[in-house]
């Protein structure tokens, strides 16, 4: 069973690591590139002594082989929360797949989508619970 939105009960990592999405949403706003809010989010996750992994290479197996390829998650908070970050005019489909192709292949149980290309961050963000 898979939930996001308003189905997922908050948790206490998925909220400080919300929280520091917000603060760094306040300082710089939106429009900037995706690699500036991940630059961002790692200073602000340090900051508060959040724990995380970023740019973490998943790899991906097909019938039992290892491809050649492999994903590329922007955060991994704590071991245990994916964080995709986005910042694009809007959120699509293909972004929340995205987020649960991460969850289902890397055996995560929780991710984030945050999108910082909006006015309020609160609309920006998806979360999941796989």
């Amino acid at each position: 069973m898979i939930a996001f939105d308003l189905k997922v009960r908050p948790d206490v990592l998925t909220e400080r690591v919300i929280g520091a999405a917000i603060e760094v949403h306040r300082q710089l706003g939106p429009g900037l590139l995706e690699s500036v809010y991940l630059a961002a989010m790692e200073f602000e996750l340090l900051a508060r002594g959040i724990s995380f992994a970023s740019e973490v290479y998943l790899p991906v197996r097909y019938k039992g082989s290892l491809l050649d390829g492999s994903l590329r998650l922007d955060l991994v908070v704590e071991r245990e929360l994916v964080v995709e970050l986005k910042s694009q005019e809007g959120l699509l489909p293909v972004h929340c797949a995205q987020v649960l192709t991460y969850l289902k292949t890397g055996g995560f149980e929780r991710g984030l989508l945050i999108n910082f290309n909006v006015s309020k961050l609160v609309n920006g963000v998806r979360r999941f619970v796989r």
